[in-house]
């Protein structure tokens, strides 16, 4: 029994043995995985508090360099601090280089680009687990900017290794951004600017607890003085989703700019909205703090709302004043290819100031500004220095700043205030600026009675610039322009006229001196004083007695030509006709367009007897702006019988009327003159190969 009893029991016990090693065997792979685990997390915990991490330098220098294009040293440690929610780098001792090109530039220093004392960057690690990368601390110690641009446009702060357009700065949210004893300096030969500043960011300093970003600074712009200061909100608990406030102001020269705004997404420096107010002498000095060629103003005041959408740029809604003129419009730039600024506004004046109009082409006056469009340097002088009694303007173009930029802009007058004998009413112009050919089309000048049209285009592609101006005047009443005082003007009629010319030059003088082409006016019916009229006969009994008397007895103007072919500047009278009621006048001469000279003759013919009468002819010489008429004393001029005179009047109206082509002269009495002289045995036949030579 009791044998049997105790092998049942070792029977038992055996089993329950032999059930605890399979149990026990089971949970030992588990625990001696756990502990591998264990090992190996604590072998990395102390690889990476022991780890030299300044043996990755080389490799962390040569990855930036490729993605920057540029060297890229670390002179100092490497710090890596990643057991923790937000790991954290620094590097001490960042120095990147400039490109390659800066080293074959001359006049550019040679220097690094940028110089860290250190920079420490802290990451939140559970937002990188779902593609978020919010950075709780960027501290930039000692940074040392020196930033470059050369004369061929090229930038030191320009990424993209001349592929693509350089795209604004687009950080991720940083909430505490500190940036302590900066430096920048910019030199840009583009610009003529030369600038250093101070950067600062340090909420934490003595005494600037609610100081935030700063930028301050003086330099020179175009040889002028240039300052800057820029201001920011904390940097302290910055969140991406509340906008940052900025505020700004900008002094260059006689320049001065203010901005306040604010950035909707901070650190995303693609988006800027401010409220912006700016005003100078000139608009074209503007180009040295914005790249755009603008035109040549009187001074100016301007204020509105800019915005930056990455590479575009807006200022709406604005209004101002420019010279004695208001404007108002909007206008956007555009840099997203390759840098090239394309420029398109819509402007509107509801009161233009004439006299501000002439400074765009580089004209002076009272209220206009010496300096010409697009000038700077020595040029500017001279242009400056032209004598005042000049009518053609010598401002020269730039062609480089021309060529810089592209461009589409409208401009209106609803209403224009001008001298008493310049009646106009609107003015509308349109400019089209494509790679260096620049088109003014339309040109529109409305009057009273009448309108002025036309367009011109200045091609600055090429090395030699070459300019041509096609304008009509159509249906334009002489007596708007000639009134003086209370009585009738001395002469009354439709003024039909077109001048088509082309030149070489960079200046509208230049461009005239150096002009082709053919100049023609026509007043097809009119009225004129009688005295004058006489007197273009040199009617010394009637005439002078009549003006003596103030005698203000009007004859008709039957028809009045002035046909020019203009060669090197030299603006020669192929014929001038004027065919009154009492006398036929001819006319000879030439005006020089360089020298700004008119020499023109008048003889008449009366178509009655007069009983004394002086046979010589009336000269009109001098300046354009100041001419000079009298009597050419000397041996009497041969004239002509009225038959004759008509004949000869016959064949420039035949190629006239339809070189002007107004709809005007064709109906007048002008094509009467023409059914006059067959009357009178005049010639009118005109060979094909001259008619072909008229066609508009």
């Amino acid at each position: 029994m009791t044998t049997t009893l105790d092998r049942r029991r070792q029977a038992a016990a055996s089993k329950r043995g032999g059930d605890r090693p399979r149990h026990g065997g089971g949970s030992h792979p588990f625990r001696w995985i756990l502990g591998v685990i264990a090992l190996v997390v604590l072998a990395i915990v102390i690889f990476l508090a022991l780890f030299n991490w300044d043996t990755l330098r080389p490799p962390l220098a040569r990855m930036l360099s490729g993605q920057l294009h540029r060297p890229v040293r670390i002179e100092g440690h490497l710090k890596v601090h990643l057991l923790s929610w937000t790991p954290s780098v620094t590097v001490e001792g960042l120095q990147v280089g400039d490109p390659d090109w800066v080293s074959r530039s001359d006049g550019l220093p040679q220097r690094d680009m940028a110089d860290f004392g250190a920079i420490t960057v802290k990451v939140k690690l559970p937002p990188l687990f779902i593609g978020r990368v919010i950075l709780p601390l960027v501290d930039i110690e000692r940074p040392n900017l020196n930033l470059l641009r050369d004369r061929a446009g090229r930038a030191s702060w320009d990424f993209s290794d001349g592929k693509a357009a350089a795209k604004p700065i687009q950080a991720p949210p940083i909430q505490a951004f500190i940036i302590n004893d900066g430096v920048l300096k910019i030199t840009d030969q583009i610009r003529h600017l030369s600038f250093s500043g101070r950067l600062a960011a340090n909420e934490t300093a003595a005494g600037a607890s609610t100081t935030g970003f700063r930028l301050t600074g003086d330099g020179e712009l175009n040889a002028k003085p240039f300052a800057m200061q820029i201001t920011g909100g904390p940097l302290l608990d910055v969140r991406p989703d509340r906008p940052y406030p900025f505020a700004a102001t900008v002094s260059a020269g006689d320049t001065h700019l203010t901005a306040k705004g604010t950035i909707p997404h901070p650190f995303n420096l693609g988006e800027t909205q401010a409220a912006l107010s700016v005003r100078g002498d000139n608009l074209a000095d503007l180009y040295y703090l914005t790249g755009l060629a603008l035109p040549n103003t009187p001074a100016y005041a301007i204020s509105g709302q800019f915005s930056r959408d990455n590479l575009v740029y807006h200022f709406d809604r604005f209004t101002g004043r420019v010279g004695g003129s208001d404007l108002e419009g909007s206008l956007t730039a555009d840099v997203s290819k390759g840098g090239r600024p394309y420029v398109r506004a819509d402007l509107r004046s509801r009161v233009l100031n004439f006299t501000d109009l002439g400074s765009l082409i580089g004209a002076t006056g009272r209220n206009t500004p010496s300096a010409p469009h697009f000038a700077v340097g020595p040029k500017a002088a001279a242009a400056a220095a032209k004598p005042a009694t000049d009518l053609l303007p010598d401002a020269p173009l730039d062609v480089n700043r021309v060529r810089g930029m592209d461009a589409d802009v409208t401009y209106k007058a609803m209403t224009v205030r001008a001298s008493p004998n310049l009646p106009l009413r609107q003015v509308s112009l349109g400019l089209k600026l494509d790679h260096g050919l620049l088109t003014l089309s339309p040109i529109d000048f409305d009057f009273p009675e009448g309108r002025l049209t036309g367009s011109a285009v200045i091609n600055a592609r090429n090395t030699v610039q070459t300019d041509a101006v096609d304008l009509r005047v159509a249906g334009v009443q002489l007596q708007e322009f000639l009134t003086k005082g209370n009585g009738p003007a001395p002469l009354e009629g439709v003024l039909d006229a077109r001048a088509r010319l082309s030149g070489t030059g960079d200046s509208v003088h230049k461009a005239a001196a150096s002009s082709n082409g053919e100049v023609a006016l026509v007043i097809p019916r009119g009225l004129i004083r009688q005295a004058f009229a006489e007197l273009l006969g040199i009617d010394a009994s009637k005439g002078l007695f009549m003006l003596l008397a103030k005698n203000d007895h009007q004859t008709d103007v039957r028809c009045a030509v002035a046909d020019f072919r203009v060669h090197d500047g030299l603006m020669q009278a192929d014929q001038i006709v004027l065919d009154t009621g009492v006398v036929l006048v001819n006319g000879q001469g030439d005006i020089n367009l360089n020298t700004e000279t008119i020499n023109l003759s008048f003889t008449g013919k009366p178509k009655a007897f007069r009983l004394i009468r002086i046979n010589a002819p009336i000269v009109a010489t001098g300046r354009l702006t100041s001419p000079s008429f009298g009597v050419k004393i000397g041996g009497a001029a041969v004239q002509a019988g009225v038959a004759t005179a008509l004949a000869a009047a016959v064949n420039p109206l035949l190629l006239i009327l339809p070189f002007v082509e107004t709809g005007h002269a064709q109906d007048a009495d002008c094509a009467r003159l023409v059914t006059t002289a067959k009357g009178e045995g005049a010639p009118v036949k005109v060979s094909a190969t001259t008619r072909a030579k008229v066609k508009p």
